[in-house]
């Protein structure tokens, strides 16, 4: 299988699962999650349609960044350091993962410079896993309340990573708890804030994230494949 087929074939699922939801299947995005793969891979994902992408490691993607000469647009979904925002400043339009009021000054700091604006995600540890980011249910209305004064970011919506499930059935009440919480971050009417964008399900229960109500599936190995990169 091509990535070209590959795309095809999860935009048609997407696309299913929308519809199963009643929902319009161009109000879902795919993320492609490039970690780990070359420049070639993502042009390859470009050339046949593909035009946004997600990374999680900042050196890698600084670096791969560089390389890539399709017109892309890059989201930053993983875990992020404050120390190294600076590097992605300018190059991403959206941040997935901003779990503390700290890292959100640091992206404040950093696109002030740029005199522009970064579009962020509050990423909300619904299962309270020690091995996850992630601010909790109970902290997120204070969170976002506070990264709202920061004039230089604009809160969009929520992202979560649920546990690990062999059924993705497992996973979707992480996901209705999600779309919950942006119902009531909506309702708190805080200015300068929306909940437009709910960034959940990877690869074995984004079918499940869309019907639930996700706008971006964060997907790699259904698009990329297992095993080493190779043309």
């Amino acid at each position: 299988m091509t990535i070209a087929s590959n795309l095809i074939h999860l935009q048609e699922r997407i696309a299913v699962a929308a519809r199963r939801a009643g929902r319009d299947p161009e109000s879902v995005r795919l993320v492609a999650v490039s970690k780990t793969k070359p420049a070639e891979a993502v042009e390859d994902a470009a050339r046949a349609g593909q035009r946004l992408f997600g990374e999680n490691y900042v050196q890698e993607f600084t670096a791969k960044a560089g390389e890539v000469r399709e017109p892309v647009e890059w989201h930053f979904i993983g875990a992020l350091q404050s120390n190294k925002v600076r590097q992605i400043a300018g190059l991403v339009t959206m941040i997935h993962s901003v779990d503390r009021l700290s890292l959100a000054q640091e992206i404040e700091r950093q696109w002030a410079k740029l005199d522009t604006t970064c579009d962020v995600l509050i990423q909300v540890n619904i299962a309270g896993e020690a091995t996850k980011s992630g601010t909790t249910a109970g902290e997120l209305l204070t969170l976002v309340r506070e990264v709202a004064l920061l004039p230089h970011l604009r809160v969009r919506g929520l992202m979560t990573m649920p546990p690990f499930f062999d059924d993705p059935e497992g996973a979707r009440p992480y996901f209705r708890e999600l779309k919950r919480l942006a119902g009531v971050v909506a309702a708190a009417g805080i200015p300068g804030v929306v909940m437009d964008e709910l960034s959940m399900g990877m690869s074995g229960d984004f079918e499940a994230a869309v019907e639930e109500g996700a706008t971006l599936v964060r997907i790699g190995t259904s698009l990329f494949g297992e095993r080493e990169y190779r043309r």
